[in-house]
């Protein structure tokens, strides 16, 4: 699969129906995938299966995802500068 599709496909993905965490989501796609270690990667597309509910409460800080490194991408997303 080529870079262009993949990342369209990543997109779509990233949207998430609700306003919110499409931004928390295309922020990260747009500024830290590009230079994301394959590992990351893989933990960032782990996230976009969890559930939006889990998600948001997670993003809002108003609960903490069990599995760590869920919980460090989460951080290293809301942390990006928007």
């Amino acid at each position: 699969m080529s870079d262009d599709s993949e990342l369209k496909r990543l997109r779509w993905r990233c949207r998430r129906g609700m306003r919110e965490l499409d931004q928390l989501m295309l922020r990260y796609l747009d500024r830290a995938w590009p230079t994301a270690s394959d590992a990351e990667r893989s933990v960032f597309l782990r996230l976009l299966d969890c559930e939006d509910d889990k998600l948001w409460r997670w993003c809002m800080g108003r609960e903490h995802a069990e599995d760590a490194e869920l919980h460090a991408i989460v951080e290293r997303i809301v942390a990006l500068p928007p």
